[in-house]
């Protein structure tokens, strides 16, 4: 005996309303063919699932039970059906995703690669940006998930209703031009660059001072900074032409040739690097792809060579 869904949702409106006439309005069909539906239903269980009165109906202890269990069997028949749909969404859905540069030379292309495979019919909506200009589009929901990052020295808050899951910390490598001393050495404390012509980025927070500019607050001296860029290629760039040298996140160096890149001793400078999200998303795809970055995250070296390409030990 195979049980029709349609007639136990019939049973179960019958149920519900106590009467043929309330199940008929409920599923918008006639009232004649709602006790068609029953009469057929218990012709299948071979029971009679209801009592007739002179004025009312209600269902016999066997109906009653069947309904229940009906009722169950329905649940799981709709959960499995929203289960269906949303991996049909998360197949050809819409992604919108934001980042800063750095997190796209590395950490975001891989994960999105891996993303697209599996998913190769997602459309991808890419935005790049700092956290804090596109941090309000994750509140406002026109931005999915936001790579983000933030300094220890310099932390940052997201809106409301935005959550921050860490990925990595990203460490901070003292990067200087090839044939600089401090490029042969192991480590070296920031105090012994205080005479040094320096490439930073652009002050943050209040008051406006760059990461360098803090660690070497805490140090005891002012540096002597040539120039201010937000973009690692042009950090590079400046250095590699022997202009000054900088501080660069370990995700933000692409290119090594003509530096060299070696510790700062004592604390420890980097940057943590998370991906913000609005919880109760509603977009099947954003879990999957969270999960990816996670998995790319985890698994990315974070070490950078101290001799460029082409560099030759002396």
């Amino acid at each position: 005996m195979t049980l029709n869904a349609h007639r136990l949702h019939v049973l179960a409106e019958i149920d519900r309303s106590g009467s043929i006439a309330g199940a008929a309005r409920q599923l918008r069909l006639s009232p004649s063919a709602i006790s068609h539906q029953l009469a057929q239903l218990e012709r299948e269980v071979g029971i009679g699932l209801v009592e007739r009165g002179a004025q009312s109906l209600r269902l016999t202890a066997a109906g009653r039970r069947l309904s229940l269990r009906g009722q169950e069997v329905l649940a799981l028949l709709d959960a499995a059906e929203k289960d269906v749909q949303a991996q049909a969404r998360a197949d050809s859905g819409h992604l919108r995703i934001g980042f800063f540069a750095s997190a796209g030379y590395r950490l975001l292309p891989q994960a999105l690669s891996r993303f697209s495979r599996r998913y190769p019919a997602v459309e991808l909506d890419l935005v790049e940006g700092e956290p804090q200009q596109l941090a309000d589009g994750v509140q406002q929901g026109a931005v999915d998930a936001l790579v983000v990052f933030d300094y220890p020295l310099a932390p940052w808050t997201p809106p409301d209703g935005v959550q921050v899951r860490e990925l990595l910390h990203d460490p901070l490598h003292l990067v200087v031009p090839a044939g600089h001393p401090a490029g042969r050495r192991a480590q070296v404390r920031l105090q012994e660059l205080a005479g040094e012509q320096w490439i930073t980025s652009s002050g943050t927070g209040s008051p406006g001072l760059s990461v360098l500019e803090r660690a070497c607050a805490l140090e005891g001296f002012v540096p002597n900074i040539r120039c201010r860029s937000d973009h690692y290629e042009v950090t590079l760039g400046l250095v590699r032409a022997g202009l000054g040298i900088a501080l660069v996140p370990s995700l933000g160096i692409n290119d090594t040739f003509g530096v060299r890149t070696t510790r700062l001793a004592g604390p420890r400078l980097y940057r943590k690097v998370g991906v913000a999200s609005r919880p109760g998303n509603p977009n099947p795809l954003l879990g999957t792809f969270l999960a990816y970055l996670g998995g790319v995250a985890a698994n990315l070296p974070m070490a950078v060579p101290r001799w460029g390409a082409g560099d030759a030990r002396s």
